[in-house]
């Protein structure tokens, strides 16, 4: 296990339920039962309030903590380019993290590929909501 990651999943301020939120989305995992759900409060477009929170790994849930921070005061449309970049790193295009995202490369890294399925679920979730 990497102490990185498990310090990046402990730092949890954002692993709560939003009240007021304006949008809000959860997914499943049918692979290994890993759950979250991402409750966001956006206001003309940028998200100001981001929370989260699931029943899921270290890998889900370090991703869902980075996802939180980096969308807080962001528009809806950046993020929406996130995820979809933070998919193309799976695929095989590891230098579109590394140039756009340098935040991410803590949790984006080739020995973290096979818990694709964990690390990509926050992502996921959070494209229902802000692909829309």
């Amino acid at each position: 296990m990497d102490l990185e990651i498990l310090k990046i999943a402990s730092d949890n301020d954002n692993n709560r339920h939003i009240e007021d939120s304006t949008h809000h989305s959860k997914l499943k995992n049918p692979l290994c039962g890993d759950e979250i759900l991402i409750n966001l409060v956006i206001k003309k477009d940028k998200i100001v309030e981001f929370g989260y929170q699931g029943k899921s790994c270290v890998y889900c849930q370090a991703s869902a903590n980075l996802l939180s921070k980096i969308s807080i005061n962001k528009q809806k449309s950046k993020i929406n380019e996130l995820c979809d970049d933070a998919k193309l790193f799976f695929e095989g295009n590891n230098e579109v993290i590394k140039k756009k995202w340098k935040f991410m490369h803590k949790l984006f890294k080739s020995k973290n590929k096979t818990r694709k399925e964990c690390i990509l679920l926050p992502f996921k979730t959070m494209k229902k909501i802000v692909s829309n």
